[in-house]
């Protein structure tokens, strides 16, 4: 599974961004996809996922609220729509899948995509 993620840029404190990650290579309809972020200086950290169905989602409680993980599976592509940005939200997103395990903050990551930079402005 290839992972390709887009959509990042500079956005104003408040501002709003909708990042994308396509796949290729197969369909990803049955794995469980998930987002995770690193900023400068940091380790990277869990923002959030979806389950494979689509049914559930869960979020690092510093995205709570403000972020929103859907997915399409017909388009092979999964959505971060981020709200209310905050400069510590500057980071390098990463999206990620897994075909057997839901991911979360501590489960291990089958493949990874390249980063998209976000950078949000005070």
């Amino acid at each position: 599974v290839q992972l390709q993620a887009s959509g990042g840029g500079l956005v104003q404190a408040g501002g709003s961004l909708n990042l994308s990650c396509a796949a290729s290579g197969r369909t990803v309809s049955s794995y469980h996809m998930g987002w995770f972020r690193q900023a400068p200086g940091k380790e990277r950290e869990f923002v959030g996922s979806v389950t494979w169905s689509g049914e559930s989602t869960n979020y690092a409680d510093s995205v709570k609220g403000r972020f929103t993980i859907s997915r399409d599976n017909a388009k092979n592509t999964v959505y971060l729509q981020m709200n209310s940005l905050k400069p510590e939200d500057t980071a390098v997103y990463y999206c990620a899948a897994n075909l057997y395990f839901r991911i979360t903050a501590t489960s291990p990551v089958n493949y990874w995509g390249q980063g998209t930079l976000v950078t949000v402005s005070s």
